[in-house]
């Protein structure tokens, strides 16, 4: 085995923190990682990681040695996107960290047309509601929704991220439509868990004055797809992104209220580390998903 795959595979132990997920990740046995290891120390003469039942941690000498591998790896990898992109074919495997509904809905549906484009690329995509480091987990880049990226990586706008007061006309015809901001006091609200204030909607009236709604409700989700079955079942009525409901509102399953109103706008980014050469298979995504979804996305009504 070269001396350059033992070195990727010990960054991979690393990165991952143990010798069982670093298998994991690069589809080998945990025995077979634990030799590439041996061997670049016994290449080094120096004993790089302290292995206990319990962790794993870099020795003085193998942090040194990681941190230099880590961009020498890096520079290799840029190297190859370099020749790449002057052969002007995207190639090799893309990964992607979306949010949970707007990748279901939206990227996962995007991705064959992708792959008619560049047969070339294997994608990769993970699925998280969580905010990963996208440079820690090794993601080529990253689709976030919110008000200010992270600063640290380079952001491309894809979008506005529109939200939406709305309900089953089912549960409006026994419980009645909401006139007025007071009236969603009324009412039963389904509340997302990821939103920043759980009790209280901020909204701006016709008129251009914020009013601040304290809701109530019985039920409580953190995935918007699940929340969406439960407005579609006349649970309740809920503010949500017109990206998760607007094609039922379309349909008539699902009606808008107080559509006067201003609810939360947010932005979606394409999100990727800073490189000195971008990658032809990350440009290749971001334009392809930015012509998609445009200032005037398709899922609204």
């Amino acid at each position: 085995m070269d001396v350059l795959t033992n070195i990727a595979v010990f960054v991979q132990v690393v990165e991952s923190g143990s010798f069982t997920a670093a298998a994991d990740k690069l589809s080998l046995s945990k025995s077979v990682i634990s030799k590439y290891v041996t061997r670049l120390e016994e290449r080094l003469g120096a004993r790089l990681l302290n292995r206990t039942t319990r962790r794993l941690s870099l020795t003085e000498v193998g942090r040194i040695f990681y941190e230099r591998s880590q961009t020498g790896l890096r520079e290799i990898e840029e190297a190859e996107a370099e020749v790449s992109r002057l052969q002007g074919t995207p190639r090799g495997t893309l990964r992607i960290n979306t949010p949970m509904s707007f990748g279901i809905l939206h990227i996962a549906s995007a991705i064959p047309d992708f792959r008619k484009q560049y047969p070339d690329l294997l994608v990769d995509m993970n699925m998280n509601d969580c905010q990963l480091d996208l440079v820690e987990e090794g993601f080529d880049l990253g689709i976030r929704i919110a008000e200010l990226p992270d600063s640290s990586l380079v952001a491309k706008r894809l979008g506005p991220c529109k939200h939406v007061i709305c309900g089953a006309p089912g549960y409006f015809k026994r419980h009645g439509i909401p006139r007025t901001a007071e009236d969603l006091r009324k009412h039963n609200v389904i509340t997302y868990q990821y939103q920043t204030s759980i009790s209280e909607w901020h909204l701006i009236t016709p008129e251009g004055k914020t009013v601040k709604v304290p809701v109530t409700g019985t039920i409580r989700m953190n995935n918007s797809l699940a929340l969406r079955e439960a407005l579609l079942n006349e649970a309740g009525v809920t503010l949500t992104p017109t990206f998760v409901v607007g094609a039922d509102i379309k349909a008539g399953k699902l009606q808008a209220v107080l559509t006067d109103h201003k609810c939360l706008e947010l932005s979606i980014y394409a999100l990727y580390p800073q490189q000195k050469h971008l990658s032809p298979k990350v440009r290749a995504f971001i334009d392809f998903i930015a012509d998609r979804i445009t200032d005037k996305p398709y899922w609204e009504f």
